[in-house]
């Protein structure tokens, strides 16, 4: 366990005629994160969650971040890091480790939601249910905008444009959606992605629209198909159990408040601004914006919903993806 670190903020006093030294102390939280101080949501969500929980503590408990991988340079290792102790809070994608959170990755198959608010929304119906999936506390859960699908040597224009083409995805429930689709599906973290695209070890990447701008796609990108089948993909802010533990009551207190469902709302607006901008850097670096007409989605929609139809009966957990879909969409119990 990574043991909180105290700073001195005060000093003694004399009382009763008898010395006496008082130390008061900020108990400091370590946040580990893989994106830059830039990225949307540092303002999104892990500034917002340190503001609040300085604000409700009087600055008693703070929260220092290590951003840019500082703490951990591998993303898909994020969890492992939290579980290790080695940082108090982590953000992650549960999608990196799907088979560990399989209800919460139900989240990005499609059809569930149309933006990263509505996404973020359809998670809090059954963010009691997610939680148990996590050896943490979880401070935030959210997700981001549906996909795009960002190409460099072939624009799609067509189901048929997508034969045989690599294509980058976020997570393994990603994978038969895209295979279904007539391409291959490649599990690579965000960080690898502009790379690997300009040099062509994958042929497209299906991200939401604020990666874009966040990670520069637009340099190697020269076509945007601006509609993809998929919701948004689900993201998580978690802090080490021992430690949440190891807090006072109060503490822990000031914790629940600064983790509310108004912080994972907020995320999922931070998100739906991001992908805004992400299309417009697209545009103004002259990306091309592919619109797919009503009948080329349709050709698109009728293999999803073969999938879909295969897919709802599968377990996840102690249910069915079906049934995970149903209850996130507010239609089962």
């Amino acid at each position: 366990m990574n043991k909180l670190k105290s700073v001195a903020i005060a000093a003694g006093f004399a009382a009763a005629g008898a010395f006496a030294t008082s130390t008061a102390s900020a108990d400091e939280l370590s946040l580990a994160y893989f994106m830059g101080p830039k990225h949307p949501m540092n303002a999104g969500v892990m500034g917002p969650f340190g503001e609040k929980l300085a604000e409700l503590s009087g600055g008693k408990l703070i929260v220092k971040q290590f951003p840019g991988g500082a703490l951990n340079k591998v993303p898909p290792k994020q969890y492992s890091i939290l579980l290790n102790g080695v940082a108090d809070i982590i953000f992650t994608l549960p999608g990196y480790t799907a088979d560990v959170f399989p209800k919460t990755n139900v989240m990005g198959l499609p059809d569930l939601c149309d933006s990263a608010f509505s996404c973020t929304e359809a998670m809090q119906r059954v963010r009691g249910e997610l939680e148990k999936e996590y050896n943490a506390k979880v401070i935030a859960i959210w997700a981001n905008a549906p996909p795009v699908l960002i190409t460099k040597d072939k624009a799609v224009r067509s189901l048929e444009d997508l034969a045989g083409m690599k294509i980058r995805v976020t997570s393994k429930s990603d994978v038969p959606i895209v295979e279904a689709l007539g391409a291959s599906a490649v599990a690579q973290p965000v960080t690898v992605i502009n790379q690997n695209l300009a040099n062509g070890v994958i042929d497209g990447i299906m991200i939401d629209p604020s990666a874009i701008g966040a990670f520069k796609l637009f340099e190697p990108a020269n076509y945007v198909t601006t509609w993809f089948p998929g919701s948004g993909s689900a993201f998580v802010l978690l802090m080490n159990k021992d430690v949440y533990n190891g807090l006072s009551d109060e503490e822990k207190g000031w914790v629940d408040a600064a983790a509310s469902t108004e912080l994972s709302l907020g995320a999922g607006k931070a998100y739906d601004a991001a992908s805004a901008r992400g299309i417009g850097a697209a545009k103004k670096n002259g990306n091309e914006m592919i619109e797919l007409s009503d009948a080329e989605k349709a050709k698109f929609q009728a293999k999803v919903d073969a999938v879909m139809a295969e897919l709802a009966k599968k377990p996840v957990g102690d249910t069915t993806i079906g049934a995970m879909i149903s209850k996130m969409k507010g239609q089962g119990s």
